[in-house]
């Protein structure tokens, strides 16, 4: 009894790695039971299968790193077209639009086409959220340029028109959806508020106030379209924002046609023209 005992302890004394290896050796030992083996990776459709999916995902991310990275620099170059129409002034309107007319067609041949590149013959609706930002601001500025020149709306069919050029034959075209469209539509917006409440400060009052009447056109057909967008959080809130726009816009062309005697001579005009309220002379 006390040997048996005394084994026992020693047993349990025994270092981790002998006790490990001696319950390993009996049960191999034990009748009945035998080891589990790994299959091969040769023998396994199984991994096979996972180790597809695996490279398809790693190349997926790959692609969308890239695209992320194209957008940027839609989004930067087309800022910059932006911040150059915002220069025109009575003086160089033609110069300021050619030059910024220049710089858009530069975007799309250099910064869009990368994007298109990467996207083309692609399911490039699985990457919209990627590229969706830099889309928005192309949209935006090419519709800013295009109401500048012409005082229209450059249309959606009127812009992939322009992106079939740079997409290979053989493949599927990157074509821009219709929610970036209106999202870029909606942004368009504020900048054409930025640009009334500037020609309203360089004196042309006429300028402004067609720039009122186009932004309360967009806004009153969008919030048609709004409630029927349902999935779209992003398009109610710039809903909101550009109704403020439209509100800022119609205030300084109210304020101007209202207190013109105010406003006029702050121009640079010496002598005030009050023709736009109907009155030729007040003395």
């Amino acid at each position: 009894m006390f040997s048996v005992y005394a084994f026992q302890k020693f047993s349990l004394m025994a270092p981790k790695p002998q006790r490990l290896h001696r319950i390993a050796e009996t049960a191999l030992q034990s009748p009945g039971k035998r080891p589990r083996t790994m299959a091969t990776a040769e023998s396994s459709p199984m991994k096979d299968a996972f180790t597809k999916y695996a490279d398809y995902l790693n190349e997926l991310n790959d692609k969308r790193e890239r695209v992320v990275k194209a957008s940027r620099d839609v989004t930067i170059n087309s800022k910059k077209v932006i911040f150059q129409v915002h220069r025109m002034s009575k003086s160089n309107r033609e110069e300021v639009l050619e030059k910024a007319e220049k710089d858009l067609a530069a975007v799309t041949e250099q910064y869009v086409a990368r994007l298109v590149k990467e996207l083309a013959g692609t399911d490039f609706w699985k990457l919209r959220r990627a590229y969706s930002p830099g889309v928005q601001e192309y949209v935006e500025a090419a519709t800013l340029c295009k109401f500048c020149k012409t005082g229209t709306l450059l249309n959606l069919d009127e812009i992939n028109a322009a992106l079939l050029p740079l997409t290979d034959p053989s493949v599927e075209p990157l074509q821009i959806n219709v929610l970036d469209y209106l999202l870029g539509l909606s942004d368009l917006t504020g900048e054409l508020m930025r640009l009334a409440i500037g020609r309203i400060s360089d004196g042309e009052l006429e300028f402004a106030e067609k720039i009122c009447r186009f932004v309360r056109e967009i806004y009153r057909e969008l919030t048609l379209l709004a409630p029927d967008m349902d999935d779209s959080h992003e398009m109610k809130t710039k809903i909101e924002t550009m109704l403020q726009s439209v509100v800022k816009i119609e205030n300084a062309c109210f304020s101007v046609r209202v207190r013109g005697s105010e406003y006029i001579p702050l121009l640079g005009s010496d002598v005030p023209n009050y023709s736009f309220l109907g009155v030729s002379d007040l003395e």
